[in-house]
């Protein structure tokens, strides 16, 4: 199984032997809620069934109404100490953070809660990084700085001392602090091309929810590149209410920002930039990147048709600020089904 292969380095994000065959679990934005309401909402959706947790890792919300952005590393550390589930996060090595830290965070992390953390590496947005006030580089640029990251970080993570000059500089450094279990270097890609990329050195895929042949072509080109047989994980936008007008204006209100392909998104760098580019997306625009309705069934038909892909972990985030009632009544109606596909 996948999951007894990835054992030695510590992944738990794989198929659930206990619950089935399909992990199913629940993101924590810090864009939109604070980090005692983010803790709150993880320690209850753990207790009522959901298989594991992961978070974002934002200097600034997509906008000024989702209004909140905490630091992911200080809150991770609470959050793994209060649950006994893994937990990853999504975060961007390279210019905000350097990648000696990032992997001394993620080593650091690793060693207290071995096989129970995972850090997915993408290639950032400018609404985080351009407060470095270095250039944001264009896509090829921000790829390749990706990637010597990734050489630097695991390079770090095997006890070596690096020292590299390229898009990223490093000075004999080294971690003194090292886990038992190497936590999995996942890779964040939402297109197909960039997929490929990832193919080439990630342990896994992490992307979003998108129309089905879209996501398919994402995920075959992970496996064609050279991540066949590692695990895929896909995080899934939903928007749940008692009506289905009332789930819609939740959707609308949080998340019309986030409606845009990304060659725009990656590049503003301002909540009120993004808070301006939306002011006149419609209602229904938001139901193609956020699954809308207060009709669970649906919910169970959509994310079932996810997870035949051959998806090992499906990661709910449920985009209205109030957790509670959407983590009772998935956690009771859909958790069990996904679970067991």
């Amino acid at each position: 199984m996948i999951l007894d292969r990835l054992a030695p380095v510590g992944w738990r994000i794989g198929r659930n032997e206990e619950c089935g065959l399909v992990t199913v679990g629940f993101h924590a934005s810090h864009e939109q809620l604070t980090p005692r309401a983010a803790l709150d909402a993880v320690r209850h959706a753990t207790a009522a069934g959901f298989h594991a947790a992961m978070c974002s890792d934002h200097l600034a919300p997509w906008g000024e109404r989702q209004g909140e952005s905490g630091y992911a590393w200080s809150w991770l550390g609470a959050a793994l100490e209060a649950t006994d589930v893994s937990f990853g996060v999504v975060t961007a090595p390279g210019q905000r953070y350097h990648p000696v830290i990032a992997a001394q965070k993620i080593a650091t992390l690793g060693q207290m809660y071995p096989g129970r953390f995972w850090a997915a590496l993408g290639s950032g947005e400018n609404i985080n990084e351009h407060v470095t006030g270095d250039r944001w580089p264009d896509k090829p640029t921000r790829d390749a700085r990706l990637l010597e990251c990734v050489e630097v970080m695991r390079a770090l993570l095997a006890g070596e001392e690096v020292t590299h000059d390229g898009l990223v500089r490093v000075d004999r450094a080294k971690l003194w602090t090292l886990p038992e279990q190497t936590p999995a270097l996942v890779g964040a890609a939402v297109s197909a091309e960039t997929a490929g990329v990832v193919g080439g050195w990630a342990d896994g895929l992490i992307t979003v929810n998108q129309p089905v042949d879209v996501l398919e072509k994402v995920i075959t080109a992970f496996r064609d590149a050279g991540g066949d047989g590692k695990p895929v994980h896909v995080q899934a936008h939903v928007s749940w209410a008692a009506t289905d007008d009332e789930a819609l204006a939740i959707a609308h209100d949080q998340w019309r920002t986030n409606v845009f392909p990304s060659t725009l998104a990656w590049n503003l760098g301002f909540p009120e930039q993004f808070d301006a580019a939306a002011e006149h997306v419609p209602p229904d625009a938001v139901r193609t990147p956020v699954l809308v309705s207060a009709d669970l069934d649906q919910h169970v038909e959509w994310l079932s048709q996810i997870a035949v892909l051959g998806v090992d972990g499906l990661y709910l985030h449920h985009v209205g600020k109030q957790q509670r009632e959407f983590v009772d009544a998935f956690a009771e109606r859909v958790v069990p089904v996904l679970a067991d596909l």
